[in-house]
Formats: structure tokens, sequence, C-alpha cells
């Protein structure tokens, strides 16, 4: 029996909007909106010296039931570079915490969860604006990735590919099933997909979109994408 769940990937852009007001209520609004059960969060932190989570994370919990996976030692941030993974009614079993190399500071999750009675890798990565950056970037997860145990794996994230066609999208035709790519960035007037999801052949993503709403378009400056999330059938018959 197949089972569907909601994700979605948005940027927050530090809670900045594109009326230059930084509102992290309107964000949680946003998030609200959305509604998913797995969602992946960039730029959850101040960028430069101490960084700083941004998000109000106790009323995230109350209020809409999502909870932060645990990271270690990034003092008061809420995210590692900023990506940040909020999920519902999930055992999460592990979290990595990786850094990819590059000339300015990225990161990525690689969050281990049993959701929904099935195990599912969420990878969270935010990449570089250079090419070359990219293309190392996604070399170092996808090393990762294999040298973890199998098991359905879901990429959501800014991945700044611009044309969608560069060698780090290339390689990841190869382990992954890119869903259609909504156009998210600039959020007024959206022509980029900027922001991706993928999974690898143990499931489908449908339905998905940009979540185009009038809060969203002023929170920052990306739309949140979304979609639905079904596995595969349980072969076992759970």
């Amino acid at each position: 029996m197949s089972q569907e769940l909601s994700v979605a990937s948005y940027n927050i852009h530090k809670g900045v909007g594109t009326d230059r007001r930084r509102d992290l209520a309107r964000t949680v609004a946003v998030i609200a909106e959305i509604g998913a059960d797995i969602l992946a969060v960039q730029e959850a932190d101040t960028r430069f010296g101490h960084r700083k989570g941004l998000l109000d994370l106790d009323k995230i919990r109350k209020e809409l039931g999502l909870i932060a996976v645990p990271m270690e030692g990034v003092g008061d941030a809420h995210g590692w570079h900023g990506n940040l993974l909020l999920v519902r009614n999930a055992l999460v079993q592990e979290v990595h915490q990786l850094a990819l190399p590059g000339l300015e500071p990225r990161g990525a999750l690689v969050s281990d969860l049993v959701i929904a009675g099935r195990p599912l890798r969420v990878v969270n990565a935010h990449l570089g604006l250079l090419k070359v950056s990219r293309k190392a970037q996604v070399r170092v997860l996808l090393e990762k990735i294999r040298d973890m145990e199998d098991r359905p794996t879901l990429l959501m994230g800014d991945l700044n590919e611009w044309r969608g066609a560069g060698v780090a999208f290339q390689t990841l035709e190869k382990h992954f099933t890119f869903a259609q790519a909504p156009a998210s960035f600039p959020s007024r007037y959206p022509l980029l997909a900027l922001d991706r999801m993928m999974i690898t052949p143990h499931g489908a993503l449908l339905n998905v979109s940009a979540h185009d709403s009038p809060l969203s378009r002023r929170a920052s400056d990306h739309l949140p994408i979304k979609a639905r999330l079904r596995f595969d059938p349980d072969p076992t018959g759970g």
C-alpha cells in the first residue's frame, strides 16, 4: 500500500521580505500556509559573526507541530550553515552535518528518519553560486550518501542552478529522479527554478508547485516549493 506525505523547501532569506523588512512572524505564517510534514529551510540563521537562529522554534512546535531535527555544536544557531529541517510525527534516527567545499561557507544536513512507518533520508542543501563550487559540493554529498546504508532519499533545497543543465545536475541525475521545477525566484515575478526536489527510485514526487500566495510573495525573495511524496508500496505489506 502506497503512502503520501507533504514535503516542501523554503529559502526564508533570513526573514527579510521583498519590502526589505525582517518579519519572522510573517515567515512562520507562510510555513503554516504550506502545511508540510517535512520542511527543508535555508537561510534560517544570521550569516556573519556570531550565528544566531531567527525563527521561534518553540512557537512552530506548539502551533504547527513541526520539530527541528537536533544538531551538535551550532550554539545559538538553529541550522547548519543556515540549513534547518522541520518534521512532523517523525522519529529522527541520525543527523549528519556536512561542510561543503567552495569559496563561501556552505553546508548540508543529511537526516535519517522514520516517518509514516517508513525509513527516509532527507538531504537539505544550499549550494554555492559558482558552478565549480556546485560541482564539488554535489560530489561530497553523493560520496556521503554512498557511504551510508541504502534507503529512500529525498534531496531538497536551494541548489542555485540557474540554467538547470550544469555538471552538478548532470551528476545528480544519475542518482535521483528530478521533480518538475517550478519557478521560485524572484518571488514577486518568479522566473528561475533555483529551488529543487529530487528522489531516489523508491518513490515519486507528485503535484510539485511553488507555494504562491500574497504573503509568500512578500515574505522572502524565494517562493517555497512543495509536493506530495509517494512511497513505493512496502514489499513486506506494512
